[in-house]
């Protein structure tokens, strides 16, 4: 029996040392888990609205507040169980093989979420601009964290992923307020040039879309093998372009007859000697 006692008094000692010993730290860990949650809410809203006032885009600030309030509350969590006496260097080494495992398995997508997040910051393009990259064009539908859509001028729609779409060479033709088109025109030879000059200046002249500053541009660009070729250029606002583009093809070939202008086609002399 009074074995028995000297055991249960023993377990007592050990349990009121062991309360004597971490209360203090459990104590300053509750305090401190407390503090540093209303702390880590106070940081995410303030970081909240600090982006809202920025130039990030929307749909990128939800995800940014829910990285940093993850970071801060995996943070505290290692804070509070260091500060209870729990061994850290086993856990975080745990931690960071698993993040590796992991980090290797979704290299892929990992990279698209990268590209999709210095897409939406840096903003190379919008929704609804016009671009060139990875072998397609098309307009902007909707950049995703992964990935961006567009629409083709067939209405097909393109899903590229946002890794190479960051990193590769891209074309924005709607950053621009104006674009230059250019032509290619060639007559007979034999034509006459300031006859051709009148009527590409008439037929700019028309057309109050073509902008008079900077001023069109019409040179004679090469001597070919059928043709005489002149290098015609016009600086349009951007949503006019492909517009301004058909409707100078189409007064080139129907009124060119006006200005006793031909269109030439490929023609070779043959000549036969007779012995």
């Amino acid at each position: 029996m009074k074995e028995q006692v000297v055991v249960v008094d023993d377990y007592l000692n050990r349990i009121i040392n062991f309360g004597i010993e971490y209360a203090p730290k459990l104590l300053g860990g509750i305090v401190v888990l407390f503090v540093g949650l209303w702390v880590i809410k106070f940081i995410t809203k303030t970081v909240g609205k600090s982006l809202a006032k920025s130039s990030i885009d929307s749909s990128l600030i939800p995800f940014l507040k829910s990285i940093t309030n993850i970071v801060l509350k995996a943070l505290l969590a290692i804070t509070v169980m260091g500060m209870i006496g729990i061994e850290m260097t086993s856990f975080v080494a745990i931690i960071g093989a698993a993040g590796l495992a992991v980090g290797l398995a979704l290299s892929g997508t990992l990279q698209n979420f990268a590209g999709g997040v210095v897409i939406l910051i840096l903003k190379p393009f919008k929704i609804g601009d016009f671009i060139e990259a990875q072998g397609f064009s098309g307009t902007v539908k909707e950049i995703n964290i992964f990935s961006t859509y567009l629409n083709t001028p067939d209405k097909k729609l393109v899903i590229i992923p946002n890794g190479p779409l960051s990193t590769g060479a891209l074309i924005n033709y709607s950053a621009e307020p104006l674009r230059r088109v250019d032509w290619t025109f060639g007559i007979a030879y034999g034509d006459d040039v300031e006859s051709f000059k009148t009527a590409i200046n008439q037929f700019i002249s028309e057309d109050t879309r073509i902008l008079k500053d900077p001023a069109p541009f019409l040179g004679l660009s090469e001597l070919a093998d059928s043709s005489v070729n002149f290098a015609v250029k016009g600086w349009v606002d951007s949503p006019d372009y492909w517009a301004v583009f058909f409707e100078m093809n189409e007064k080139v070939y129907t009124r060119f007859p006006d200005y006793n202008l031909n269109i030439p086609f490929p023609q070779m002399d043959v000549h036969v000697q007779k012995q």
